[in-house]
């Protein structure tokens, strides 16, 4: 087979977990068809004379072994000899996030990049939420202290999130107006997202899976006792989950939305039938786990509609 490379930008295997993992659960997917998966980390990206090389190792999933990757060869590659790149490396967005994505557009005309590097960049993950406010919970952008303690003293608890973090990571429910703290936080973030709190958080979110613009079914995160944050990597329990009328018809609308903007792959949160402003693009999750859960194999999807 011609052109049989599929390389995944990612995280070191050693560093995910397999009950879980979307990558590896893609991986496997398609490496049952002959293809080779090749894998590098981002800081293995390179641009030599006029290629695009990536240090890196060829490398075989298996889900009933104990160690569940095995590295077949290492190896520098071209990466225009690939068929497909996924990108899937954690967040944070940070510059070395930015730089992999500058150089993988000098390559994006020759070859298939999942998602398109420069759609990664124009869609900021949170601010790109603000094109959606009429489906969300009350929400500022900002880094100006005023405008915080205004939206405070109307919302009285007050989520605040950082723009370019990942996993549930750095988020604060504020029942007072703490000075001092968000001082420190804009210090060390810059811009934040302030959200009016909703309780029904404790019922659990919704995470919608979008394919090629199509909804792709969801899954359901229920926080911890005593948390607000529904993300499994802190805690939370995924459940099956069916969407509103509501919920889809939002859906459809912002799937339709990043297809045209060239995003392929992405996932967003619904609480209380109101979107959360998290529209994931830089490497969605939870794929693995819909299939844990039900059964219901969108690797399959993916693949199938990334060929077509």
């Amino acid at each position: 087979m011609i052109n049989n490379i599929i390389a995944f930008q990612g995280n070191h295997p050693s560093k995910l977990n397999p009950i879980s993992d979307t990558s590896i659960f893609l991986a496997n997917e398609i490496q049952n068809k002959n293809y080779k998966i090749f894998y590098y980390e981002p800081k293995n990206l390179s641009i030599i004379g006029s290629k695009v090389i990536a240090s890196g190792f060829f490398v075989k999933f298996n889900y009933f072994k104990k160690k569940f990757f095995k590295i077949i060869k290492k190896q520098k590659l071209d990466l225009t000899k690939c068929k497909f790149i996924l990108i899937r490396q954690d967040p944070p967005f940070n510059l070395e996030y930015i730089s992999t994505t500058y150089i993988l557009d000098t390559i994006k005309e020759r070859v298939k990049i999942i998602n398109n590097p420069t759609s990664i960049r124009n869609v900021s993950e949170k601010l790109y939420s603000a094109n959606y406010q009429k489906y969300m919970p009350s929400t500022i952008f900002t880094q100006n202290i005023i405008e915080i303690k205004k939206f405070f003293k109307k919302h009285k608890r007050v989520i605040i999130k950082p723009i370019n973090s990942y996993s549930g990571n750095d988020i604060y429910l504020l029942n007072k107006f703490n000075l001092k703290l968000i001082n420190r936080y804009i210090k060390k973030h810059n811009q934040i997202m302030c959200q009016k709190y909703l309780p029904k958080i404790s019922k659990g979110d919704k995470r919608v899976f979008l394919i090629n613009g199509k909804v792709c079914g969801a899954i359901s995160r229920i926080p911890k006792k005593g948390s607000f944050l529904s993300n499994m990597s802190k805690g939370a329990k995924p459940i099956n989950t069916k969407l509103t009328k509501k919920e889809n018809k939002i859906s459809k609308l912002i799937a339709k939305d990043l297809k045209k903007k060239d995003i392929f792959f992405a996932g967003i949160d619904f609480i209380d039938h109101k979107l959360n402003g998290d529209i994931n693009v830089t490497s969605p999750t939870g794929l693995k786990t819909l299939f844990n859960l039900s059964g219901v194999n969108h690797a399959k999807t993916f693949w199938k509609e990334l060929k077509a």
